[in-house]
This record gives C-alpha cells, structure tokens and sequence, in this order.
C-alpha cells in the first residue's frame, strides 16, 4: 500500500506533558508530534504522540488516533500543499522541494498504544525512502483556545527541561494535550513509500 506520511511537531511546556503520562512513563523532550497519512490514495489517518521512556524503551506515546471514514477526517491535495481537515484539527503541509534524509530515528523504538486490552509497541516501521521538507501550519478544533501554529522555514531542537512547575494530574487524552500552547513548530516532512503489510 502506498503511503503519504506528514510528520509535524511542536513544542509545548514539558511539565504539562508531565501531569497527563500514566505511571511507568518518562517525559523525554517537550514535544507533541502529529503524524497525517494518506493511505492507498483515498484514506485518512492521524495520530497525536509524545516522546517517551518506559519500560526500558524509548519511543513514542499514542494519545489519541483517528481514521477515515469512522472520524470524519478528510485530506485535500491543493497543489503543494495536502491539508487534513476533522472537526477537531486542520493541519496543512506544504512541499518545498528541500530534500532531507531517511527519517529514522536510531533512538526509537516505536510507538506505545494503551488499549482497553493493555500496552501494546508498535515498532518502529522501516522506511528507506528519504523525507522532504515541509512548511506547515495547524490549529486544534476542541475548543477555541487550542492549540495552533506554523513553522519558520527551518528544523529547530526539542531540547529537555527540568522539571520547574507542578500540575495536577490530567487525563492523557488529545482535549488536554491540544489545550497545552504551542511554543513553536519545531519542523514538518513528508515521506512517501510501500507498506508492505498494509497496516
């Protein structure tokens, strides 16, 4: 199945992040990340995730995903531009024709999902095909003070915080992560390739 996948994230106060992780996880940079895939042409998928410890691992945490036709998300090709539209999110990436390398992250070791059945890793997927840079810009739909921002043309660090402000603790759910401000977009890519199984 051909694949379309855009990865946005962007950075937000790390000790938010910190009062929504279950038990057993460790807040690793003060990062959200948004992955949008087009899927086979026609399908839509998104997730919402935070970098993570637990367990030994280092990875993601899945806060929440969505898929069409059951949540009524949608994608547009315009030109360079592919914008996913729900009715809690619109996230819209832009080609640039800046090429960048593999994707893959060496520290990864895939994506924790927390299931009415237990955790469950996804690992991490094998993609050889290199990224192109994006520009992008997005706003979350909850409520009318979400989230929003667009990038600045260029890949900034997410870099670690001590912990320095204490929350009561939070539901791990995309209402309150979309309610934490975006500090700034940290950088956006596109990479297309096959997956093999399909999933």
């Amino acid at each position: 199945m051909k694949v379309e996948q855009y990865v946005m994230a962007y950075e937000v106060e790390q000790d938010r992040l910190r009062a929504m992780l279950p038990e057993g996880y460790e807040s690793l940079r003060p990062v959200l990340r948004i992955n949008a895939e087009v899927r086979g042409g026609n399908q839509c998928y998104v997730e919402l995730n935070t970098a993570v410890r637990h367990d030994g691992k280092r990875g993601w945490l899945n806060i929440a995903h969505w898929q069409s036709p059951d949540d009524d998300i949608h994608f547009k090709h315009d030109g360079a531009t592919t914008c996913f539209v729900a009715p809690f999110l619109r996230i819209a990436f832009t080609h640039t024709g800046i090429a960048g390398g593999c994707p893959a992250e060496h520290d990864n070791d895939g994506c924790f999902f927390l299931t009415p059945e237990g955790e469950r890793l996804r690992p991490t997927e094998t993609i050889a095909s290199n990224k192109e840079f994006c520009d992008c810009d997005f706003r979350w739909l909850f409520t009318s003070s979400d989230a929003s921002g667009r990038s600045i043309g260029k890949t900034l660090p997410a870099i670690p915080t001590p912990r320095q402000n204490t929350y009561p603790l939070q539901a791990l759910t995309a209402e309150n992560a979309a309610a934490i401000p975006c500090k700034q977009v940290l950088g956006s890519y596109v990479v297309e390739f096959e997956r093999l199984n399909g999933s």
